[in-house]
């Protein structure tokens, strides 16, 4: 006999219902349907389950496609982490189609994508040159990331006012070695007339210990920037699309400040799509991305998880083979 003072609750009088009566979230017809060899990867698409994130990667492609149907800013944020994964060339290609109206980068992608334009190479093994102090002392990279590689870029930053994205797609035109010029989103970016603007933190990008490198210098060219994000950012508006690729916490801060700013000048913001592609969600994206732009002003944001040298080859190839009006590049 138990010595505990409760016996066991009796079940005898608990009340079911009907499955039917019930009801579900779950439906065999949402459920996915097995690929046939050779069907493409239209036929891919829709062979996925109609739940969760298949759904989600599905809006995902329907709202840059309509973005670009209606004209609206289709702005890519993008982590180093991006960049060295080998993307540009896939996301050179998207802009070239029309699915892309703004790049927005971290300083790390921003360094990145301008070592390979001048070297082929980029992503220093940290953990070997870190012990003698020499990790992020490549010559070229700092002094040419702190805009002080040519005195004409210094001038056009501090007296014609232009920004550290167009001064590095600029000097790129200038420097790019031609073997690798064409992997490099700068140096494509800029050949396009497409903005681009670079978010830097002082301190959390190598080149910053450069003896060259001037804190006003690089903070007016960013802040610059970030007024030419926000301007950017108006065309969002009833059916735009912000993707945030890889950056786990300056650009969703930034992303968060331009909303604000916009609104705050009068300029209506909403009804637009925010996605944050990542291989963890973190904090940051799902507030300041996925969440808190749409709160009170209609749209959507979506979360979807995955490594990025898979999962943004996917998403362009799935532009490319649902939309047909897309242009060749």
């Amino acid at each position: 006999m138990s010595k505990y003072a409760h016996d066991p609750l009796d079940f005898g009088g608990l009340k079911t219902i009907p499955i039917r009566a019930r009801g579900g979230k779950v439906r065999s017809e949402d459920f996915g349907k097995p690929f046939e060899r050779g069907s493409g990867i239209g036929n891919w698409l829709d062979s996925l389950p109609h739940i969760l994130a298949a759904d989600s990667f599905r809006a995902t492609i329907h709202a840059i496609v309509e973005a670009r149907r209606k004209k609206r800013a289709i702005l890519w944020g993008l982590g180093g982490h991006v960049v060295k994964c080998g993307l540009a060339p896939v996301l050179i290609d998207l802009m070239q189609r029309g699915y892309v109206t703004g790049f927005v980068l971290n300083g790390a992608a921003a360094i990145h994508d301008f070592e390979i334009a001048i070297a082929g190479q980029t992503s220093e093994d940290v953990e070997a040159v870190l012990p003698d102090g020499s990790f992020g002392a490549a010559e070229e990279t700092g002094r040419e990331i702190v805009l002080n590689g040519d005195q004409a870029l210094l001038k056009l930053v501090k007296e014609d006012g232009i920004g550290y994205g167009e001064a590095l797609g600029l000097r790129l035109q200038q420097i790019a070695d031609p073997a690798h010029a064409a992997s490099s989103l700068l140096h494509a970016a800029y050949k396009a007339s497409t903005p681009v603007t670079v978010h830097v933190a002082i301190g959390t990008d190598t080149p910053h210990t450069h003896p060259s490198a001037d804190g006003a210098v690089i903070g007016r060219a960013s802040h610059r920037d970030f007024r030419l994000l926000c301007s950017l950012a108006r065309d969002l508006n009833d059916g735009g699309a912000y993707l945030n690729v890889g950056s786990a916490v300056v650009l969703p801060e930034v992303f968060l400040k331009v909303i604000s700013v916009v609104r705050n000048l009068g300029h209506p913001l909403a009804n637009f799509t925010t996605v944050n592609f990542d291989f963890l969600q973190h904090y940051r994206p799902k507030l300041n991305v996925v969440d808190r732009p749409h709160a009170r002003a209609g749209g959507r944001g979506y979360a979807i998880t995955g490594h990025h040298e898979i999962m943004i080859p996917l998403l362009a190839a799935a532009l490319i083979e649902t939309d047909h009006d897309a242009n060749r590049p």
